[in-house]
Parts: C-alpha cells; structure tokens; sequence
C-alpha cells in the first residue's frame, strides 16, 4: 500500500502542472507546491511559489507559502522579509505578526516582540498562547509587575493541553527570579498534566540535582529520553551525571546522542574528551 501511495503522489505531480499551464489559477500553485513538500522538494515548491507571485504580485498567499517553505528550510531571514511584505499587504495577517514575534523574542529583543503580541491582543486574538508569551516578553523586557498578571490571563483560559507549556514557562521565570523551588513546584506539575515534557523532565532533573536527588534526577531524565529522544539537553545531562557516577559508558553513550542532535555544543565535547581520555580503548 505504501508503494501505491508514492506512485499517486508522482503521477500527481505531472497532471497539475499540465492544469496550472493550461488555467493559471492560484489554488493548482498552492496544490502542486504541496505536492512538492510532501515529496521532499522545497525548492521546486519555491520555485512555483515564486514563478506564481511574479503572476501575482498581490497574492499573500503565495507569499505566506514562501515564507513557510523558507522557514522550513532554515532560511530565516528570507521567510522574514515575506512576512514584512505580507504586513505591507495586509497589516493585520495574524500568521506575519506571529511569526515576526516570536522571531523577534528567540533575537533577544522582547520589546519588540511584545509590541506584535500587543497588536494580536488588540485585533481580538484572544488565547492562552498569546498571553503565555505576553508574560515572558514582559518578564524578559523587565515589566515584571505586568509578567504574571499574562500568566494568570493563560492559566485562566487554557485547556489541558496548553496546561504543561504554561506552566512550564512559568518554572523558567520561577528559575529567572531565583525561587527555585517554586521552580520545581511548576515542572512538577508540567509533568503530572503531560508525563512526556521533556523539557519540564529535564528542568527538574537539574533542579534535583542541584538538592543532591541523584537517583530522582536520573529516573526523570531517563523519563525525558525515553519520551522526548529530541531534546539533546536530556542526553548531556544524563552524560554528565553519569560520568560523576562513575558509570564511565553510559556517559560516553548518552554524550554521542547529544553531539548527534547538536554537534557544536562546547560542553558536550569537552566532556567527550575527558571520557576519551579516560577510556582509550574507546
């Protein structure tokens, strides 16, 4: 059935693009540019993207698609400016302002993405998510009397499964004012509403750490390994734990998993080499 299923998807391929030459209708480009993710082909779906918006130099559709398929690729500052064109467009596309938002946060200026997450607010988009990142740019932009009123907002409005995110952030800002065991209060929680956060396994293994609850720390990073394998802080701290254990192959095991999913990380090399050094035979 998975043969018959790829054989679809390349006859496809060959028949829009004869209806897309015979009718130039916007929705066949969207269609075929599809088609082409799906088979692996971002820059042939660029490439109708782009052929498209020469057509249809209005259409922010095709321009939202670029900018996605851009984004897909890595090419942030390429998918940046379409969502700038996008904006110049229509003012109040809520995908751009999103998306230049978050850009703006993960770039260190939490100002500046507190102004789009503003503007949302101000369009009447309304959600757990939105006031979930209100709070932590206005706690990263120093407005923390403003900071946890948003949570409160997010708390109140989510479902369960916007729940563990929340609280999840909220352990991070708990870290960032220093009161560590309302962190951990906050991962714990994360964790019983979705035993799989990773991320919140990982906090507050640390955290445990940090109290001299080895044996609890290692039980929930296994726990975020066996759950979240994408998550490379997992596995450098299950290293790192590992090797002051004594446990000298567990290490140098988890230590590969993290360098495979982040090859550039200084800590997970140097602890490679001391492993190396210690186990020659390696």
């Amino acid at each position: 059935m998975s043969l018959s299923a790829s054989c679809t998807f390349r006859i496809t391929n060959p028949l829009q693009c004869c209806l897309l030459f015979l009718q130039d209708m916007v929705v066949l480009t969207h269609e075929l540019a599809k088609i082409s993710m799906r088979l692996d082909q971002p820059l042939a779906a660029l490439s109708l993207y782009s052929e498209a918006a020469d057509r249809h130099p209005s259409d922010i559709g095709l321009l939202l698609g670029q900018a996605r398929v851009h984004e897909a690729l890595g090419h942030r500052q390429e998918a940046l400016s379409l969502y700038q064109q996008v904006l110049v467009l229509d003012s109040s596309n809520v995908e751009a302002i999103a998306c230049l938002a978050a850009d703006y946060f993960y770039s260190d200026q939490p100002e500046m993405a507190l102004r789009y997450y503003r503007r949302l607010l101000q369009m009447g988009v309304v959600n757990a998510e939105i006031w979930t990142n209100l709070g932590l740019c206005c706690f990263y932009a120093g407005q923390y009397d403003i900071c946890f009123g948003c949570f409160e907002r997010a708390l109140a409005m989510a479902n369960d499964a916007a729940l563990p995110d929340i609280w999840y952030n909220i352990g991070q800002v708990a870290i960032g004012i220093g009161d560590l065991s309302w962190a951990q209060q906050c991962f714990k929680l994360a964790v019983a509403l979705d035993p799989n956060h990773g991320e919140a396994l990982n906090n507050l293994g640390v955290l445990q750490i940090k109290r001299g609850e080895l044996q609890q720390a290692a039980g929930n990073f296994r726990l975020g390994v066996n759950a979240a394998d994408h998550v490379f802080e997992l596995h450098f701290n299950s290293a790192l734990l590992a090797y002051k254990q004594g446990d000298l192959q567990e290490a140098l095991t988890q230590v590969a998993e993290a360098l495979a999913l982040h090859p550039d990380h200084e800590d997970s090399l140097e602890l490679k080499k001391q492993l190396r050094s210690q186990l020659p035979a390696l």
